[in-house]
């Protein structure tokens, strides 16, 4: 029997980070009777059509914006992977993007005293770390980063989720719809275990302020192991169309993404995560099962035509058109951190390192009210200024507004931060909201370079000082 936090007369107050997405949407639409829903997006809401569900307008990149939109919430639902870029230029990979989204949201939790955080993530092979995919080896660091703070959290770790409009699934249907020839290579005879929209969201509804699965990890899918090829061919069926399925000894990764971006009709972000991690068998570990109540799981079938029948959608959110700054930029690295410094001792070393590596050109100078302003040799104005927000740091965290310079167009948003991440296993520096003076093409071929390149010598630095 599930024991809740609380007692069933009081409704546990819910935050959805990545609320606009599938699995949010059907949710929201299925269980906003049940709790006191908050939902987070970035863009601010025009029309909600649900008047008891409450939108919050977030940046999941600030710490402050998240922690604001976390006040008051019992449980947590982070369903966010490798968000699209929220800036014109994004220099960071999407692990990188994901370890500081994910380190956000602990932040925020705990902060607001946050009892749990409910993850959606993807099942995970029996194997070592070492050879899982990059997605998959990000969904893992994701899951640690989430759980190491004070709020327990479940990570719910789910094959394809079939079910109407879920991008997996639609993936699959379009490449039965498009080709009426099939040509299957190596990856699709991996196995896994689909599981439908309805029994997704019964078990997510299951481990919300449930006990007995704080701090676990479960794993999920109907118990239905089939290949993927298995999946094309059962799908085609369900739709009535005849295929030649065949398979092909040949796993080209470059040409399967390729392959399945075009007929499968499927964004990038979506396709190579999804491409990469087929090499792996993913199905249920019996150890990791989900067994807090029996679920009478649809078959895969049963599954796909409610996919492709299903009449009742969910009542759509409209937002207004985002009116942030153009010609934004964000940049995120990650550095090892064998010795466990602190990030004030790396931003204190990035401080007096950088103009020690530029003293032929550059120097570092400190305001009487502690600005810092690095200078050309021979220039009185600063080409970039930092103002240090004390009360927004401390050891693991050092942060700076980016506050002046003649390279800087925009002074009163931006900011540079330095961070541990993953018990200090990493340091993670990344600016925000930087807007350049320079015009686009001449910044992006110039000065966008030249700062990854200095970056990449900070962190050459620092392994030689571990």
């Amino acid at each position: 029997m599930a024991e809740q936090t609380q007692s069933s007369d009081k409704k546990l107050t819910l935050a959805i980070a990545g609320a606009g997405g599938y699995v949010g949407r059907w949710f929201i639409h299925h269980y906003k009777d049940k709790y006191n829903i908050i939902a987070l997006s970035r863009r601010q809401i025009d029309y909600n059509p649900h008047p008891e569900v409450t939108w919050r307008q977030v940046e999941l990149y600030s710490i402050s914006s998240t922690t604001e939109a976390l006040k008051g919430v019992d449980v947590a639902m982070y369903l966010v992977h490798s968000m699209n870029a929220s800036t014109r230029l994004n220099q960071g990979s999407f692990e990188d993007t994901d370890l500081l989204l994910a380190d956000n949201f602990s932040r925020a939790a705990q902060i607001n005293g946050v009892k749990q955080i409910i993850y959606l993530g993807g099942l995970l092979p029996k194997e070592p770390e070492e050879k899982l995919s990059r997605h998959l080896k990000s969904r893992l660091e994701v899951e640690e980063t989430l759980g190491s703070r004070k709020a327990y959290l479940t990570a719910i770790r789910a094959s394809i989720i079939v079910g109407p409009g879920g991008s997996s699934f639609d993936m699959i249907k379009n490449l039965v719809r498009r080709l009426p020839v099939l040509m299957c290579p190596k990856w699709t005879e991996s196995m896994t275990q689909p599981i439908s929209l309805r029994d997704t969201l019964d078990i997510i509804d299951t481990c919300i302020g449930n006990k007995n699965v704080f701090g676990k990890a479960i794993e999920i899918g109907s118990p239905e192991v089939m290949s993927y090829r298995d999946m094309l061919e059962r799908t085609a069926k369900v739709m009535g169309r005849k295929r030649l399925v065949f398979s092909v000894p040949v796993f080209s990764l470059g040409l399967s993404k390729f392959w399945v971006g075009l007929f499968g009709d499927s964004p990038p972000q979506l396709v190579s995560p999804l491409v990469e991690s087929l090499k792996h068998t993913l199905t249920v570990s019996p150890e990791l099962k989900f067994d807090e109540k029996k679920i009478d799981y649809l078959s895969y079938e049963d599954s796909v035509k409610i996919a492709l029948n299903e009449d009742t959608k969910p009542n759509p959110v409209t937002f207004f058109p985002s009116d942030k700054v153009k010609n934004t930029v964000r940049s995120i690295q990650r550095m090892q951190n064998q010795n466990r410094h602190s990030a004030l001792w790396v931003a204190n070393r990035y401080n007096l390192w950088l103009p020690s590596f530029f003293s032929f050109l550059i120097n570092g100078k400190t305001s009487e009210r502690g600005d810092l302003g690095f200078y050309l040799l021979w220039g009185k104005k600063p080409m970039l200024q930092l103002t240090m927000i004390p009360d927004r740091s401390d050891q693991q965290r050092q942060l700076f507004y980016i506050s002046g310079g003649w390279l800087v167009k925009r002074f009163d948003y931006g900011w540079l931060e330095f961070r541990e991440v993953l018990d200090s296993k990493y340091i993670i520096s990344a600016i925000h909201e930087f807007v350049p003076r320079l015009p686009w093409l001449i910044y992006v071929t110039t000065q966008a370079k030249m700062h990854l390149w200095v970056m990449n010598r900070f962190k050459s630095y620092l392994a030689k000082k571990d």
